[in-house]
């Protein structure tokens, strides 16, 4: 195959559904699967063994791939072969899925990631921003999730799980990810609608959820602004800290409730500008990233690159 032709294939691992997209060299999307993974998570012989064997119909279908790159929501061993703690897959822990996978196609190289770390290495691939060499990526959807991207590459950390800004302690000693996760961001809408009835407008007697929540602060909702501003500053002073240890400049945000960055940034920018002294902030660069909804497939296509230089 001409090497300008070459197609991978991106593997988004998701408590709910797999997300598999056949990629090219620069970055399109030529075919989009989703698979519900309930069958898969019902199998008798676990959800591991379904998935390694179940690949096979996912390589018959496109027979020219011979690299898979696929993101895992959680952690993974420093050599990228063993899943080892994956929360909303726990039948995958501790799992040498690298290893059997290559048991069984020996012709196809695979590559493993954390999913936030693939797709800050997508954004950093096929990003629309061309992206500097070093940034701070934060995915904010179901959970928080952080990458940081070191002269080009992921920085694993001494054991391979560097950069789990979610399980960070922030206000009270709660995890960031409890606090401003979605089922944290939710909390916060409650609490706030309570506290502030005639504001809470079609929030009223409503189920509660960020698609809701984005769509009423676009419409000028007064309570869903002060949310996503309680949401803001809290997530500012996580990135304080961070950026004082990494001493990054530049950080991009990724997932579902991104969608609302624009309401939350007034009160991050205010949040880190006050705690961060002109050194850090003369250069800091905060920008949502630009892949959206196709990140997880693409940033796992991307590490396909990762020995292709």
């Amino acid at each position: 195959m001409d090497k300008e032709q070459e197609h991978f294939l991106g593997v988004d691992v998701g408590g709910t559904h797999l997300k598999i997209g056949l990629v090219n060299k620069q970055g399109e999307i030529i075919s989009f699967d989703k698979i519900d993974t309930a069958p898969y998570r019902d199998d008798p012989k676990g959800f591991n063994v379904r998935f390694t064997e179940g690949m096979a119909d996912i390589l018959k279908k496109y027979p020219e791939v011979k690299k898979v790159g696929i993101g895992l929501p959680g952690l993974i061993s420093k050599d990228r072969t063993t899943t080892l703690e994956i929360p909303a897959i726990p039948g995958l822990n501790g799992y040498n899925l690298k290893g059997e996978l290559k048991k069984m196609y020996p012709g196809i190289s695979f590559y493993l990631e954390n999913d936030a770390a693939a797709a800050a290495i997508g954004e950093y691939r096929y990003g629309k921003n061309n992206p500097p060499e070093n940034f701070l990526f934060i995915t904010m959807g179901t959970g928080i999730g952080s990458a940081f991207v070191l002269d080009g590459e992921i920085f694993k950390g001494a054991r391979g799980n560097a950069m789990e800004m979610g399980h960070m302690l922030s206000r009270g000693n709660e995890g960031l990810e409890r606090l401003i996760g979605r089922n944290g961001i939710l909390k916060i809408m409650e609490r706030f609608i309570q506290a502030y009835p005639r504001l809470a407008g079609e929030l009223e007697n409503k189920e509660l959820g960020t698609h809701l929540l984005v769509d009423t602060a676009q419409a000028g909702n007064e309570v869903s602004l002060m949310v996503f501003e309680e949401v803001g500053r809290i997530l500012g002073e996580a990135i304080v800290s961070v950026v004082r240890v990494l001493d990054v400049t530049h950080v991009y945000f990724g997932g579902g409730i991104s969608a609302g960055l624009e309401f939350m940034m007034p009160s991050l920018e205010k949040t880190v500008r006050q705690y961060l002294t002109p050194y850090y902030v003369k250069d800091l660069n905060l920008t949502k990233a630009t892949l959206r909804n196709d990140a997880g497939t693409l940033g796992a296509a991307a590490l396909c690159f990762m020995d292709d230089e």
